[in-house]
């Protein structure tokens, strides 16, 4: 099978091409048109330097230090300091995929021919990313402003042949590294240390893949909780088309759509309980789950716009050759984004939860004690429930928004920070924690499929039913049950029940 090559023009990538990247190791292709762009560009900057203009980080210093002028012949190097003194993180490595990302956006910035790099540069970025040589980068130091300035440092280190970088496999010197790989190193000049790091592609990318999961994880709630609706055997009337139409939400009309193609069929509902309307978990799903989705559009939405953009400082517009300072690299857009990212997850995982604890009490459900027989002796699913509940309260805890705060760096020349590193790792552990609460509803709703038989659930809960019932079998007796959590878990994250759904019902909205 062709590789899948993803074009770079400054323009028009989509989470789906970083995914790519990231993931299936697409190729990396710049557009015709970016070199031209890119070597005149990088002539405005060589035309301002000759003239003796003050060009914030090219001739002089940066931070609190901008009003130190460099001369002419110190500017180149000044980059390789840049480089070398904002080279200070800490913390575990950044994983292969997001370090991909991260370098795929920048590529993408000096694509647009604003940031005053020299075409080369951009060509030695790709071919790293096309190589899979990856920097070696410690996840934490940024405060998303000024750009990721500690992790994209370790990575411009590699691309002047310095720094570490892993390599087929192995931890080498960024010398070793680019030199196994063929790939030789740059000599900084004027602007280009500034121009590899400054900007917010290490959030962004990392962003920009948990756009990617949450949506998939989203509709595999959306599943979960069909499936839900379907076992408890609730009044459908509260997913009628015709109900929803009247409230304009597109989230909420969508989410009822779906669960009504998921449950369509169902022999379970059919058959009638009586009830006259169910609790909110159940009746009010679209209206809880709507506004997610309408939410992670918007999320979606901002992380395309930044992947695009010119985030960068100084900038270098050709057309006019002048250099305009101000704060292009700020991270707020992203940071605000992603602390929405993970109070939206939040509440997805809060309803599942609620609707587990509705299956697991017997007054609510008319099921056994717990989905198993022979209670007292057997305890069945109720503690999945407790963690389910313990992973609900973490998540809480994680979507304290990080945006909210700032602390005042470089002598308070730069005085307002946007935290978006701490969003997107507080959102990248609630994604993880809501895979397996939705594991957990969907255990439940399994386990309680069975004691509906011979009645039968709906087109597309069968089918998730069929998933999992291939990898967890019905609980008799008590048995250890994290083995079953985490191997259910493990097909919500990768989409295989999301797959097999969407092959049987069609693509949810």
């Amino acid at each position: 099978m062709a590789v899948k090559k993803v074009e770079i023009d400054g323009e028009s990538l989509t989470i789906e091409d970083v995914h790519a990247v990231a993931y299936e190791h697409a190729k990396v292709v710049i557009s015709p048109a970016v070199k031209k762009k890119v070597e005149a560009n990088q002539k405005v900057v060589e035309k301002l330097v000759n003239a003796g203009e003050a060009l914030y980080g090219v001739t002089t210093g940066i931070g609190e230090f901008a009003r130190i002028m460099i001369s002419k012949e110190k500017s180149e190097t000044l980059q390789y300091r840049i480089i070398y003194s904002h080279a200070a993180g800490t913390g575990d490595i950044v994983k292969e995929p997001v370090v991909r990302a991260a370098m795929l956006l920048r590529a993408n910035v000096m694509a647009k021919g604003i940031t005053g790099v020299r075409f080369i540069t951009l060509q030695t970025l790709v071919d790293m990313i096309n190589k899979n040589v990856i920097p070696v980068i410690n996840e934490k130091g940024s405060v998303g402003t000024s750009g990721d300035l500690s992790p994209l440092s370790q990575m411009a280190e590699v691309v002047i042949g310095e720094g570490e970088a892993f390599y087929k496999g192995k931890r080498l010197s960024g010398k070793e590294a680019m030199k196994r790989a063929g790939i030789k190193p740059i000599k900084l000049t004027y602007k280009e240390g500034l121009g590899l790091i400054n900007g917010s592609q290490m959030v962004t990318g990392l962003g920009a893949l948990l756009v990617y999961d949450a949506e998939r994880i989203f509709k595999s709630a959306q599943i979960a909780s069909a499936m839900t609706i379907d076992v408890l055997q609730s009044v459908p009337k509260a997913f009628d088309a015709r109900l929803h139409a009247i409230r304009h939400f597109k989230g909420q009309n969508t989410d009822a759509h779906n669960i009504r193609n998921l449950v369509k069929d169902s022999g379970i509902i059919a058959k009638r309980s009586g009830k006259v309307q169910d609790g909110y978990s159940l009746r009010c799903t679209p209206q809880v789950l709507g506004p997610v989705w309408d939410g992670l559009q918007y999320i979606r939405g901002q992380i395309e716009i930044e992947m695009n953009s010119g985030a960068d400082n100084p900038v270098f517009i050709t057309k006019d050759e002048v250099c305009l300072t101000g704060g292009n690299f700020h991270g707020q857009p992203i940071g605000v984004a992603l602390d929405m990212l993970g109070i939206l997850m939040s509440i997805v995982a809060n309803l599942s939860e609620r609707h587990t604890n509705r299956m697991l009490n017997p007054v609510l459900s008319g099921l056994p004690d717990f989905l198993v027989e022979g209670k007292g002796l057997n305890s069945g699913l109720m503690v999945a429930q407790y963690t389910a509940a313990a992973l609900c309260s973490e998540n809480k805890t994680f979507a304290h928004p990080a945006s909210v705060d700032t602390i005042s760096v470089s002598a308070d020349q730069e005085d307002f920070v946007s935290m978006a590193p701490g969003a997107a790792f507080t959102a990248r552990e609630i994604i993880r924690n809501v895979g397996a609460v939705i594991a957990i509803e969907m255990m439940c709703a399994t386990q309680a499929m069975d004691y509906r038989k011979p009645l039968k659930p709906g087109k597309g809960t069968r089918v998730a039913y069929k998933e999992i019932r291939k990898i967890v079998t019905h609980l008799e007796d008590d048995r250890v049950l994290y083995p079953d959590i985490n191997n259910i878990a493990d097909i919500v994250r990768d989409y295989s029940i999301l797959n097999a759904v969407e092959k049987a019902v069609g693509k949810l909205k």
